[in-house]
């Protein structure tokens, strides 16, 4: 028997008839219908569903934004001693190169420089934010920032 919309059936045992509440207590769940006292959760349309427990907990969980929050995104920082690893001697270091080699996302847009670590290769950085230091340690070495 091949598997077709018309022949589908649910698994034996998957579907099952409802518990039929209120029909007096010869039934089986007449009296109180199975709904124990009174109460909210008693009455007809009293459900709590989720907004109470779960629902709540998730919110008072969830951290709130108080404050200023800037949508402006935040710069990759990068070492000199980064560069001196990734780069050679006279290379150009823009944006496109460091896509290039995998060390910024396809979505970055803003890169700085920083001046950490010695380098000892010539490069010629262009169309990155630099720190004044980063700027003089190229710069010293015979390299070129061209902003």
């Amino acid at each position: 028997m091949s598997l077709k919309l018309h022949n589908l059936k649910p698994s034996v045992g998957s579907k099952r008839q409802p518990k039929r509440l209120g029909r007096g207590d010869n039934a089986g769940q007449g009296s109180y219908s199975g709904k124990g006292q009174k109460g909210q959760k008693a009455r007809s349309g009293g459900k709590n569903r989720l907004a109470r427990k779960a629902l709540r907990n998730l919110m008072m969980s969830a951290p709130k934004l108080r404050g200023f929050k800037s949508f402006h995104p935040k710069a990759v920082v990068f070492n000199l001693e980064i560069l001196e690893k990734h780069f050679n001697d006279g290379d150009i270091v823009n944006l496109g190169a460091l896509k290039e080699k995998g060390l910024v996302g396809a979505q970055a847009d803003k890169i700085k420089i920083l001046g950490d670590g010695e380098i000892t290769k010539k490069f010629t950085i262009e169309g990155l934010a630099i720190s004044n230091s980063a700027k003089a340690k190229i710069e010293a070495k015979g390299g070129t920032v061209k902003i």
